[in-house]
């Protein structure tokens, strides 16, 4: 095991700032997903696998609620009230014994890809327990144990302000080291954080596209910054249509400038999907002739934008072919592509291997494809995939009915934190490698949980014209009556 100096010196860094916030366990936890390729140590006896700060921040939260001495009560209480945490449970132990026998039980009967230790690659292989199953399925428990302890913590104390907190901590850390990679490259001063990236896997982070430095901030590569920089969009721009809140309008059109500037074919597919639910959104304010400020800003934004493209290239037509040319090749011709071809075969090899082990998996950490979708289904199969979509159905529904219930900052925060993890799980649908959802999906499922069961719990909905809370129910009622369906 070889130790980091850069990443534990990130680790205190980062504990100082939570600690300044008042939230060292979840605003630490949070923030730590802003550096996506510092690792705290390389861990030899599993096949170099560096372990991410983030999951020192997952071990923290997790021995700290199993600490408590009413841990027994507590988790009375997480699995009485909310149902979905025993599907999170099952999918857990499924993955495990998954990872360990059905490597051993279908090998050599279908191919899988695996990292190559000698030549630094993705390799087609045989079937075969690999390195993977350990490390990539520890991470995926530590997430779903994170996402139990976060309930646990949060179901009896409110500590929304926190989230709050810890989301606009990640949210600023990733546009200030975006910049600073942004002007670094584009000034000649290089990679400026090239100390920070320890992660012992390829870091490909001086790459050019269509003559555009490609952007990738404290992460490994550009689809990776791409993201989670969609995940922080969604999150800014979220509350600040709900809150009006100035510092996310703010942070919302930086993020935006950072993802286009990323050149990466992630960004550009996960914001046309994206634009769609803002354009129902929009749409649908339109008809009920309820047409906000900040709806008028963004089309004229646009026109403007329009606009100014139109007039750029009706001045000196070729000024834009390099844009054109970013364009082609990052959208248009992605699929023919020696990558292109590369990734969709993996995907189809992935989807065969569902059939080859009769719909169980290969396995949790057995392969990696390029989409998150099939490697669910590639590594889980039939039965472990169910299980996952059933969490995300949870999470896709959000607070939904209860919402009247909550105060207005409750139901901008829980609604926030779920579509962020909603775009990130767009973004690695399109370019995800490892049937791990993410930590920032463990946390938003532990958010939309909680706050349906204090939603629930509730006597009264609350005031929103009278600016009244609404009075709570004793915890024992609101445990008895609260159901998460």
């Amino acid at each position: 095991m070889q130790v980091s100096l850069p990443g534990l010196l990130v680790c205190v860094a980062i504990l100082a700032i939570a600690y300044y916030a008042r939230g060292v366990l979840i605003i630490g936890l949070i923030a730590s997903q802003a550096f996506g390729a510092t690792a705290v140590m390389t861990l030899t006896f599993l096949g170099g696998s560096s372990p991410l700060i983030y999951t020192m921040f997952e071990a923290l939260l997790v021995a700290a609620v199993a600490a408590r001495r009413r841990i027994w009560f507590d988790l009375g209480s997480v699995f009485g009230s909310i149902r979905p945490v025993w599907i999170l449970a099952c999918l857990m132990v499924y993955a495990i014994i998954g990872s360990w026998l059905f490597p051993r039980f279908f090998a050599g009967q279908t191919v899988v890809f695996v990292q190559s230790k000698t030549r630094g690659a993705v390799v087609e292989a045989s079937l075969a327990p690999v390195s993977g199953n350990i490390s990539q399925t520890g991470y995926f428990i530590l997430g779903g144990l994170a996402a139990i302890a976060l309930c646990a913590l949060t179901l009896r104390c409110d500590r929304i302000d926190q989230i709050r907190r810890g989301f606009f901590v990640l949210c600023c850390l990733h546009a200030g080291m975006g910049l600073i990679d942004f002007v670094g490259k584009n000034a000649g001063l290089g990679d400026l954080l090239a100390p920070i990236r320890t992660a012992n896997y390829a870091i490909i982070t001086g790459a050019y596209e269509a003559g555009f430095a490609r952007i990738t901030g404290p992460f490994s590569e550009a689809s990776s910054f791409a993201a989670a920089s969609l995940a922080c969009l969604a999150f800014c721009y979220t509350y600040w249509r709900k809150t009006k809140s100035a510092v996310a309008q703010w942070l919302s059109g930086i993020l935006l400038f950072l993802t286009i500037l990323s050149t990466s074919s992630t960004a550009y597919v996960g914001l046309m999907v994206l634009c769609v639910p803002v354009a129902f959104s929009m749409l649908a304010s339109v008809i009920k002739g309820k047409i906000e400020r900040e709806d008028i800003l963004i089309a004229v934004l646009m026109v403007v934008g329009t606009a100014a493209v139109l007039g750029i290239s009706l001045y000196k037509a070729n000024v834009l072919d390099s844009f054109v040319g970013l364009f082609n090749k990052t959208i248009v011709n992605k699929a023919n592509s020696g990558s292109g071809h590369e990734r969709t075969y993996w995907n189809l090899k992935s989807l065969q291997s569902v059939i080859d082990t009769n719909g169980l998996g290969v396995g949790f950490g057995s392969s990696r494809t390029s989409s998150w979708p099939i490697a669910v289904l590639s590594q889980l199969g039939f039965f472990g995939s169910l299980m996952m979509a059933m969490l995300l159905g949870v999470l896709a529904r959000g607070i939904g009915g209860v919402r009247r219930w909550l105060d207005p900052e409750t139901d901008a925060v829980v609604t926030s934190v779920r579509n962020s993890a909603l775009a990130g799980l767009v973004a690695t649908s399109i370019s995800g490698g490892n049937a791990d959802p993410g930590i920032l999906f463990f946390v938003a499922l532990a958010v939309v949980w909680v706050a349906r069961v204090r939603a629930l719990g509730a006597t009264q909905p609350y005031d929103r014209a009278g600016g009244q809370y609404p009075e709570p129910a004793p915890f024992a009622r609101a445990i008895d009556a609260a159901q998460v369906r």
